[in-house]
């Protein structure tokens, strides 16, 4: 609708202008039904070019727009707005093109099958996931589902940091457990770590199992003195415990990058040589630092340390030399707001490396902190992982539903507090309940009627014109608008929000209308404007992992 008004908008201001360009055009959506289901200020935006009154010109498009039998009317509003109001056969036109599309309505191919790479998660596997981890497997994994939704070739990618200072942290940590080394006791690793599941890991190990990880089989060796062993079998176990949870959480990925491979297959020397040769790179006290004030960043980083071992924007910005040699033009991270810091160096590094990557590239979305709270006090730990509150404990205490809900709701940039009465409460205060309950209550008005849900199509007589039929056509309709805006604006809150708005205009409907009524025709009309809301509110679940329950 929106390019059918350009269109006709257009034609006019070709007829009265010298312009030559339809951008001059913009289709706004009334938040008051009363205005109409469209507007544009084109009029204002024409009014010094003619040197007219909007009103005035207003009234000469009014004379000259060609006809349209979408359009029942256009009004002049305010000091020149003009608002367009659909007509039945453009409302009936919506539901029925709807009810064609079915999961696919909405879906638009503005991404031309590009590649497009979204990091998220990424968590260091040295202990289960935090619900900040959540946070981002839940934005990372809405925002997958945004892009592909929009015709992008989509790529979910979790990159695992298993080398550095953490793994042997890690693996000191699981070897003086398997000692019965106390963790309070002197010899314990001073930067160890100290949840139960070091003492799980331990346990494991000495009992020689093996564990499955990413289709390879990781044996114990169940010697207390065998490091390497250790080592591997522990990271093993919690990349397995990830995947775990990742699993009950719905999010699944394509590719995993491991960052010890880099180290074995050179890469991370080659993009330190080519530093150096493209002359960003300088010796000071011991150390190799890398020019990062020549890309904009505040100070030089040193890259390599005085006893040989990188620094760990070294191996991100190997990781993301390979992402660019992967071909992927857009690339999407997802972290937590405490990498801010890392973005600059990162870039600065890939700048240095004088590949034509572009200086925007890659790109990022920022998720601020969370507080979780019960019974309005907060919650921070958990006993499994020591010193803090994990993913898992989340899924477990509201379900998959509405912990995916509440983490992907507000702005990623804004911080977030996890209600977690709020999130198990069976009632209209909670966001998931009040949607789903919307398709749910869909669903048992279609099983009454007990006929094909398949053959259900408007006709084009027919008439829904009360103002909870008009707000509830327009609702379902801006649906395709808000998914492209969200997936531009790497907002999937926006598709949370419209949902809540989607199932508030439902709700309304449902408590002011029958819909099982003896007049047939208008039986029909109404079961097919509820069938099409039911899916789009079951696609705008999908596009954020959740369920659309038929029963509750």
């Amino acid at each position: 609708m929106k390019a059918h008004l350009t269109e006709l908008l257009f034609s006019v201001v070709k007829q009265i202008t010298d312009h030559t360009d339809s951008s001059i055009i913009v289709i706004d959506r009334p938040k008051v039904i009363s205005h109409g289901d469209f507007s544009t200020n084109l009029c204002l935006v024409l009014s010094k070019t003619l040197k007219k009154s909007p009103r005035d010109i207003a009234e000469i498009i009014l004379e000259k727009i060609p006809s349209s039998d979408l359009i029942s009317k256009i009004e002049i509003a305010g000091a020149g707005f003009l608002n367009f109001f659909l007509s039945n056969k453009a409302n009936n036109q919506i539901i029925n093109d709807i009810l064609k599309l079915k999961n696919s309505y909405g879906h638009n191919k503005t991404g031309k099958n590009q590649k497009i790479q979204i990091e998220f998660v990424s968590a260091n596997p040295t202990g289960p996931l935090h619900v900040g981890h959540g946070r981002g497997a839940a934005i990372g994994d809405c925002l997958a589902r945004l892009y592909k939704a929009s015709g992008w070739n989509v790529t979910k990618e979790f990159y695992y940091n298993d080398a550095g200072a953490q793994i042997n942290n890690l693996t000191q940590s699981v070897k003086a457990c398997c000692q019965n080394i106390p963790k309070d006791a002197p010899e314990y690793p001073k930067d160890g770590y100290h949840g139960d599941y070091i003492n799980e890991i331990a346990k494991s190990f000495l009992s020689m199992d093996t564990i499955k990880c990413q289709g390879q089989n990781v044996k114990a060796s169940g010697k207390t003195e065998d490091t390497e062993s250790i080592k591997n079998f522990s990271v093993a176990y919690l990349r397995n415990e990830q995947d775990q949870d990742l699993t009950a959480f719905r999010t699944e990925f394509d590719v995993y990058t491991l960052e010890s491979s880099f180290y074995l297959n050179g890469k991370i020397d080659s993009v330190v040589k080519r530093l150096n040769a493209q002359g960003h790179t300088y010796k000071k006290e011991g150390a190799l630092w890398l020019k990062t004030t020549d890309f904009g960043d505040d100070k030089d980083r040193v890259m390599q340390k005085q006893d040989g071992s990188y620094t760990y924007f070294i191996p991100d910005v190997t990781y993301h030399l390979d992402k660019w040699e992967r071909g992927f033009k857009k690339v999407i991270n997802e972290q937590g707001a405490d990498h801010h810091s890392t973005i600059s160096r990162v870039k600065a590094g890939l700048q240095g490396l004088n590949k034509n990557i572009p200086k925007e590239w890659p790109e990022y979305v920022l998720h601020q902190m969370i507080t979780v709270v019960k019974e309005k006090k907060e919650i921070k730990i958990s006993k499994r992982a020591g010193s803090y509150l994990t993913l898992r404990d989340l899924i477990d205490e509201v379900g998959c539903d509405a912990t995916r809900f509440f983490l992907a709701a507000r702005r990623p940039d804004s911080q977030l507090v996890f209600d977690i009465d709020l999130a198990k409460s069976q009632n209209n205060d909670n966001p998931v309940f009040y949607i789903q309950y919307a398709h749910a209550r869909i669903c048992k008005v279609l099983e009454e009627w007990g006929g094909d849900i398949s053959t259900l199509k408007l006709d084009t007589s027919s008439v829904l014109n009360s103002q909870a039929e008009l707000k509830l056509i327009k609702s379902i309709s801006i649906y395709p608008e808000i998914l492209l805006q969200a997936t531009d604006e790497t907002a999937p809150h926006q598709i949370a929000n419209f949902l809540k708005d989607c199932a508030a205009e439902l709700h309304s409907y449902y408590n002011d209308s029958k819909f099982l009524v003896e007049e047939e025709k208008l039986k029909i009309a109404r079961l097919c404007l509820i069938n099409s809301t039911k899916h789009v509110l079951k696609n705008g679940l999908n596009l954020l992992g959740i369920e659309a329950p038929q029963r509750m």
